[in-house]
């Protein structure tokens, strides 16, 4: 079984060279489409599977060798063709695990919202019904409501809960580019961080210029990732990780200028 796995990875990879086709992109795709065939046929973490990505990856370093130093983009591009094949299924398990915390997060965000509507009705109320009171007990009343309301305990907490989501969203787009997810899927990551993205930006008039310009610059790269997804596969993975990086670092400043 792997001896033909191995005699198809070498006349594709021919086929490639001889028709000026071979890029690391193909070769990602030549292993993957190899190692496609045959990984249902094995457990998952079994030594078999383990012996059947070493000896689809040594296959590629035989037939590529006479590259030199530019065998190295070739090598990583059959590992992770490899590994994209053998995590295909598990890929699809997580990605619909994914929707279900989805679905399971807006029933959450729901609640919160009904939870938020009534703790403002009821001091919507307690405000109307206090209004013959005193002046000094209609300014307590009201400065304790604005209290609440406007908490910056509160505010902080959404802003870094929001900041935190962002940041969660890109590293889920990296690891789905990384291990064979549908480019429609790392996109809608990109959008769900670009959401909270726009909900973690401070409110305040008051606020550093350095943090807006910051989450200003983390806008551009999720678009700029976002745009990428149609142009080459490896091209995509640098402009996530560059994104990923961009959003550790937003959040630092912004731990930085909330201290």
């Amino acid at each position: 079984m792997t001896n033909n796995i191995k005699e198809q990875i070498k006349a594709d990879l021919l086929q490639a060279q001889q028709t000026g086709q071979l890029r690391s992109e193909r070769v990602r795709e030549i292993v993957k489409a190899a190692v496609s065939q045959v990984v249902s046929e094995f457990k998952e973490g079994s030594s078999e599977l383990r012996g059947l990505v070493k000896d689809a990856v040594s296959t590629v370093i035989e037939n590529l060798q006479e590259k030199g130093s530019e065998i190295k983009e070739d090598v990583t591009a059959s590992i992770e063709g490899a590994l994209e094949a053998v995590n295909h299924k598990r890929h699809e398990a997580l990605a619909k695990t994914q929707i279900e915390v989805k679905l399971l997060q807006a029933k959450v965000d729901e609640q919160e919202e009904q939870i938020q509507h009534e703790v403002d009705g009821i001091l919507a109320e307690l405000q109307n019904t206090t209004k013959n009171t005193s002046a000094n007990t209609q300014t307590a009343i009201d400065s304790a409501i604005n209290a609440i309301n406007n908490s910056d305990e509160v505010i902080l907490l959404k802003k870094r809960y929001a900041q935190l989501q962002a940041q969660l969203a890109i590293v889920r787009a990296n690891l789905a580019a990384r291990y064979g997810g549908r480019s429609g899927e790392v996109k809608e990551y990109l959008d769900e961080a670009k959401s909270w993205v726009k909900q973690g930006l401070p409110q305040a008039e008051a606020v550093v210029n350095q943090v807006q310009q910051k989450s200003s610059q983390l806008d551009e790269k999720i678009g700029e990732a976002g745009t990428s997804l149609a142009k080459k596969e490896r091209q995509v993975k640098q402009v996530l990780r560059e994104l990923l990086l961009a959003a550790v670092d937003s959040l630092k400043d912004k731990e930085h200028t909330n201290k």
